[in-house]
């Protein structure tokens, strides 16, 4: 069984497929090849094999500079870091011990709801001076 990758996917030379199919850099697809193929193509062009999607027959991978695959790792990474993590949700709320009273009750109703809604909730009070 192997394992799944995380991040994106396997980079380089060690491809556990005998039939690949392969994309290139451009995104055009250039059909299914035998790894031997595909690895000639990769070291003739200086790029690398990057795969895309490993639960498909066969196997889809693409052939990627140095630089595209940066820029796809930070995609990811933002795209992971942007989506709200499963289970608790956190709420925060902060204000000054001077706070006026029509200000509090709305925070307070404000804290009411994120409480109905399961939320969370952390409340700062920081000294007036």
């Amino acid at each position: 069984e192997r394992k799944s990758k995380a991040a994106f996917g396997s980079i380089g030379r060690r491809i556990p497929y005998r039939i690949l199919h392969v994309i290139n850099q451009d995104g055009k697809s250039l059909g299914n090849m035998h790894r031997a193929e595909a690895l000639k193509l990769m070291d003739q062009h200086d790029l690398k094999l990057v795969l895309l999607h490993e639960n498909v027959e066969p196997p889809v991978y693409r052939l990627m500079t140095g630089q595209q695959i940066h820029e796809e790792q930070l995609k990811r990474a933002e795209k992971k870091k942007a989506s709200p993590k499963p289970g608790m949700v956190q709420k925060e709320l902060s204000f000054s011990s001077a706070i006026a009273k029509n200000d509090l009750e709305t925070k307070t109703k404000q804290i009411a709801q994120w409480i109905d809604k399961k939320y969370h909730v952390k409340v700062t009070i920081r000294q007036a001076k």
